[in-house]
């Protein structure tokens, strides 16, 4: 399978000197298109820095991340906002969404800064909505909205301008089992059917277990691998 997503020796450092913490040491990464890898790890293992570098939300003191066949760690800040419209899709723990806006504006805010037409933009919301299973909650503000159906709205969101790579931070840190499941299943079909490099944090075993492929992070090293 192509690898859309690689990491080739990511180290990241906060600090300097004997207060120097390095969140992310030598990370070896590739995802395949269609490939949903989990990464798992304590709290402070280093997840959620390597998840930010991968989506050039910082920049690793050393290495390269290379994204559909962009080096993004040479790229200029310009381009790197570019290059996260185009082809990075955010999820976060805490949903993200503007309460000021409705779901379906939630979902069109991305297409709306790409610049993409109004026709496209209504067509695309509309096809998201129902792939979500959230058709009949489209003028519904977020605080409308349970914790799942919140998420499901995140996750539309993230796919709106149909990215090569889905990044997720803890996305089912906020919910109850059930719906965990759900957004699980949901997820996982997404970058099947789309042949995505997904890429998701997580403490939840039951992830784990769904994700094509599992590795552990370790005090910013990465330690385990296997296949599911």
């Amino acid at each position: 399978m192509t690898s859309i997503l690689t990491a080739r020796g990511v180290t990241r450092t906060f600090g300097t000197g004997p207060d120097a913490v390095t969140a992310c040491r030598d990370i070896d990464l590739e995802v395949a298109a269609g490939e949903l890898l989990v990464i798992r790890g304590r709290s402070g293992a280093g997840k959620t820095t390597l998840l930010t570098l991968l989506g050039t939300l910082d920049r690793p003191d050393s290495g390269t991340i290379v994204i559909d066949g962009i080096d993004t760690t040479a790229a200029p800040e310009a381009d790197l906002v570019g290059i996260r419209r185009r082809l990075l899709g955010f999820v976060f723990q805490r949903f993200g969404l503007l309460p000021a806006l409705t779901a379906a504006e939630n979902i069109e805010l991305p297409l709306r800064l790409a610049g993409v037409s109004r026709e496209e933009r209504t067509a695309r919301v509309s096809l998201l909505l129902d792939r979500v299973d959230l058709a009949d909650h489209a003028r519904q503000h977020p605080d409308e909205l349970s914790g799942g159906q919140q998420q499901r709205v995140g996750i539309a969101r993230a796919l709106a301008a149909e990215p090569r790579v889905l990044l997720a931070d803890e996305p089912t840190g906020q919910l109850d089992g059930g719906t965990a499941a759900d957004v699980m299943d949901l997820v996982l079909e997404i970058v099947h059917e789309r042949g995505m490099a997904g890429v998701v944090t997580t403490h939840d075993p039951a992830f784990m277990e769904r994700a094509d492929r599992v590795v552990q992070l370790h005090d910013g090293r990465l330690t385990a691998g296997s296949s599911v």
